[in-house]
């Protein structure tokens, strides 16, 4: 019982954080825009792009607030993601393959669809086809931010759902962040950062439960990847991997543990400040001397259609082939209407697009704001279609309840989501 009370704080915590997180992203969205659309637009790139601190690597030059945001501060944001994942993984909702066979079929399906749609609308323009990962991404604050002003008209094993899929999203999206957005290597630095991830191992194993000194090596992974080529925000990722999960001696539960704790003190952090941060920072997209023919040129026009028709048909489609084919039941509680609602919100691509789309089209600014405008487009366009769906589709009776010999309450017919994890989720605001 305690494992199960520690999961369930850890699951409300991370839902309340997230849906309070959202909404301020998307304060702090708008007031990017409105911003770069005002007389305060120069000071706005004054301050994002005036020289901050000394020269790390000459690929990137001297930093700014710009590149600390996206170089430094999204590492934490990753680091935050690895520890989901590996938590989800070993000790959550994706820890065997029987909870994981939805979400990892949508998730695939959700990002293939978008990428091929993409590579169907820029056909032709080779300068544009490094960008078919930008509507792949699932912004999982903002799209669970829209769910919460929905109130108790989203059902919890929809929430649940989001979440999970979201996880394997981001799973997906540091791959190929890794693997497609890396141009040259350093080898020495390379090296040094496989060196330094030999000695978190290290003290994994050697039962080092104290987290000053994978903190310290956390630091020192990032700077030998950024120096690598590859993306200073993978060693996020990497670090997570090597945070001690088990409890410490003579703890009570899992939730005492290097990563639970270490997941719990930056959420916050990360939530409140970090994403809105970088919200701020790369959704100030001038709308001044933008026209209908600029709006639906390849490259935005492909990046939205990605988002808002690839998502929803990717993500609903392989869902109901799944339930169709028999390889998985449909969210506990939920209607295919609002199964579908859900999978339009997972076109809210934002964080995790505008951050692709940097680094797919790096020292061209033209095509970096026109990504803007389409990841933008998809993804308001999604939130307020994902909402309206929502909000008006008609809720579903309750089912017949059955009790199960281990004590969760299961709807006939139906799953992914206990009345037990429903117990842990917060009341949304209405």
């Amino acid at each position: 019982m305690q494992k199960r009370s520690g999961q369930h704080s850890a699951l409300r915590d991370f839902l309340q954080s997230e849906a309070s997180g959202g909404i301020i992203l998307i304060a702090a969205a708008a007031a990017a825009i409105i911003i770069a659309n005002s007389p305060l637009r120069p000071t706005y790139e004054a301050l994002l792009h005036s020289a901050t601190g000394p020269l790390l690597t000459d690929k990137l030059g001297p930093m700014t607030a710009h590149l600390w945001i996206n170089d430094g501060l999204m590492a934490i944001f990753f680091l935050l993601v690895g520890l989901e994942i590996k938590r989800e993984l070993v000790d959550g909702r994706l820890s065997n393959w029987k909870q994981r066979r939805l979400p990892f079929i949508a998730a695939g399906a959700g990002m293939a669809v978008p990428a091929i749609l993409y590579l169907t609308v820029t056909f032709g323009d080779s300068a544009l086809s490094s960008g078919w990962a930008i509507p792949a991404a699932t912004d999982i604050a903002f799209a669970i931010g829209v769910l919460a002003l929905l109130g108790s008209r989203a059902p919890t094993s929809l929430k649940l759902f989001l979440t999970t899929v979201a996880i394997v999203d981001d799973m997906g999206a540091v791959a190929v962040i890794a693997i497609a957005y890396t141009a040259s290597i350093n080898g020495a630095a390379l090296f040094s950062a496989v060196v330094v991830m030999g000695a978190m191992f290290v003290m994994n194993r050697a039962g080092v439960r104290v987290l000053w000194p994978y903190l310290i090596a956390s630091g020192l992974l990032w700077y030998a990847v950024l120096l690598s080529g590859v993306h200073a925000t993978v060693a996020g990722v990497l670090a997570a991997m090597l945070i001690p999960i088990m409890r410490s001696p003579g703890a009570p539960d899992l939730a005492t543990s290097p990563l639970h704790r270490l997941e719990h003190g930056l959420h916050p952090w990360v939530a409140y400040l970090i994403v809105p941060l970088f919200g701020f920072a790369n959704a100030g997209v001038s709308l001044e001397g933008v026209t209908a023919e600029q709006i639906f040129a390849p490259l935005p026009l492909g990046i939205a259609a990605g988002l808002f028709i690839g998502k929803q048909v990717g993500i609903f489609g392989s869902v109901w082939l799944a339930v169709r084919l028999g390889w998985a039941s449909r969210p506990r509680g939920a209607t295919w209407l609002q199964v579908y609602g859900v999978a339009m919100l997972c076109g809210i691509g934002f964080t995790m697009s505008l951050f692709i789309g940097a680094l797919a089209f790096p020292g061209n600014p033209v095509l970096v704001e026109e990504a803007k405008i389409g990841v933008l487009g998809g993804s308001i366009l999604s939130a307020i279609a994902g909402f309206l769906v929502l909000r008006l589709a008609p809720l579903q009776r309750p089912l017949p309840l059955i009790w199960s010999t281990n004590e969760k309450i299961v709807n006939e017919g139906t799953t992914l989501g206990s009345e037990a994890e429903a117990d842990a989720l917060p009341d949304a605001p209405k």
